[in-house]
């Protein structure tokens, strides 16, 4: 059997990927952009238990995608997670020192201002 050359192994790639349009999270859409860029990585040995292996491939099959490419969108996402939950603890702390003016009179004044609207 010949050797596949990379021009080759790339139209495939692409080939593939044409063939099974599938709609992607945003996440997944950016990397997407960087995958086919020159990007300095690092290979990262990374050890599994039979089952999560297992659950890993299943989602391969079924994503027609590799396991390094599902592998760094999860941990994309995973520390997505914890850019969000900072975010959210500052917003909790920037209240807290500094809390909201008092809005007891707010709902009156937003259900007559709803009331006044013509859709209302």
């Amino acid at each position: 059997m010949a050797a596949v050359t990379r021009k080759e192994a790339l139209r495939r790639s692409v080939a593939r990927r044409d063939e099974q349009p599938r709609a992607v999270p945003c996440v997944a859409s950016v990397l997407a952009i960087w995958h086919h860029m020159a990007v300095s990585r690092t290979q990262t040995l990374v050890q599994l238990s039979d089952e999560l292996l297992a659950q890993l491939d299943e989602r391969v099959a079924r994503e027609g995608r590799s396991r390094s490419d599902l592998i760094r969108e999860a941990v994309s996402s995973y520390l997505a997670g914890d850019l969000e939950a900072e975010i959210d603890r500052r917003l909790v702390d920037a209240y807290t020192r500094q809390p909201q003016d008092d809005l007891t009179g707010a709902q009156p004044a937003a259900v007559a201002l709803i009331a006044a609207e013509p859709w209302g």
